[in-house]
């Protein structure tokens, strides 16, 4: 069979239409996703499309509509991190599950530099993309969101926006409350010499997951009792053995993230120091290797895949105006606003 002929029985708009006995317009309505059909012509059309086997022409289709589709998802990390940190295989989860129920592609872009982050924001500005996801942002040099905001291209983050009066939509845990927990939970096992190994000062979790820890604690905080890790389990590792040589009757441990309270494990118990006996340990995430460890960790449960999905559903919300979204009790209702903050649980397990 030649190209030609391969080409010529491909199924067309005129086809779909006489097959409907509908208008050409009729199906290029259904077909792009308008609203103003008739449901009853719909349903004809969305037959007839089935049965010819008809696939829209996406170059023809992005004429129409003015969109490509096509979304793009930004974590601005290593490769090493993004693979390695279970955290964001759940991000990525959740904005794929949502995409593809809408029909949307997704194009994944990973900095690891600051150089990576100019190229990025380059690209962005003319690449074929309806919208723009940003995970796990540093503050400083992080060109994206004020460049996606000048550019008109719609944004949302993933996480607490870090630079002050850019308003960009977001949707976050709440790792304020999941941190005030974790010390609540400390010094209610009667722990009070209680430390933290706190994620980096240069992004949101690590910020917000130390100062609700801060004030859960209130006036036994002690800032001495605080070192910072990476959100790897060798950066836990690294500040937990600091922080016992700095602190040596550490009772009570609350690492940032549950890849740092892995790595705590590891200096505890070359330390000689029993987990939970000598010194209690709490978490951050419930990552599924949460289960696994020695003993299984206590840790603050945040819905990472619910993140990734609300995060598209509220880029939708303001690419497709029009587009109705359904109802689902996993995520939260829109409603236009521009922040979202999760709610997080404590999940209390043998290491506290």
């Amino acid at each position: 069979m030649t190209t030609t002929h391969r080409a010529a029985a491909r199924p067309n708009l005129e086809q779909v239409a006489a097959r409907a006995g509908v208008s050409r317009a009729t199906v290029s309505r259904v077909v792009n996703g308008f609203a103003s059909v008739d449901p009853a012509l719909r349903e004809r059309v969305e037959q007839a499309v089935a049965d010819l086997g008809y696939v829209p022409n996406q170059a023809a289709r992005s004429l129409v509509t003015r969109r490509t589709d096509t979304i793009a998802l930004v974590a601005s990390e290593p490769d090493q991190r993004v693979f390695g940190d279970p955290f964001f295989g759940d991000v990525v989860r959740g904005v794929s599950q949502e995409a593809m129920a809408f029909g949307l592609q997704i194009t994944l872009l990973m900095a690891q530099s600051h150089g990576d982050l100019d190229r990025i924001a380059g690209y962005l500005t003319t690449a074929p993309v309806d919208g723009v996801l940003l995970v796990s942002g540093h503050a400083g040099h992080d060109p994206l969101p004020a460049t996606m905001v000048a550019a008109g291209i719609p944004v949302v983050i993933g996480g607490r926006p870090l630079q002050a009066g850019l308003d960009v939509p977001s949707v976050d845990n709440d790792n304020v409350g999941g941190g005030a927990a974790a010390a609540q939970h400390l010094a209610g096992l009667g722990r009070t010499v209680v430390g933290s190994v706190a994620g980096p000062a240069d992004m949101a979790a690590g910020i917000d997951r130390l100062a609700g820890f801060r004030a859960g604690l209130g006036r036994a905080w002690r800032s001495a009792r605080v070192e910072r890790g990476d959100f790897t389990v060798d950066g836990g590792e690294a500040a937990t053995q600091r922080l016992l040589e700095r602190v040596p009757d550490l009772d009570g441990l609350f690492a940032a993230n549950d890849l740092m309270a892995m790595g705590a494990l590891k200096a505890l118990r070359r330390a000689g120091r029993r987990v939970p006996d000598d010194v209690a340990l709490v978490g951050f995430d419930d990552i599924r290797m949460a289960t696994l460890t020695d003993p299984p960790l206590t840790t603050v449960r945040q819905r990472s895949v619910t993140q990734g999905r609300a995060m598209v559903r509220m880029l939708l919300a303001r690419t497709r105006p029009g587009l109705v979204l359904p109802a689902d009790a996993d995520l939260p209702d829109d409603n236009g606003t521009d922040r979202v903050v999760l709610p997080v649980t404590l999940v209390v397990r043998d290491s506290a």
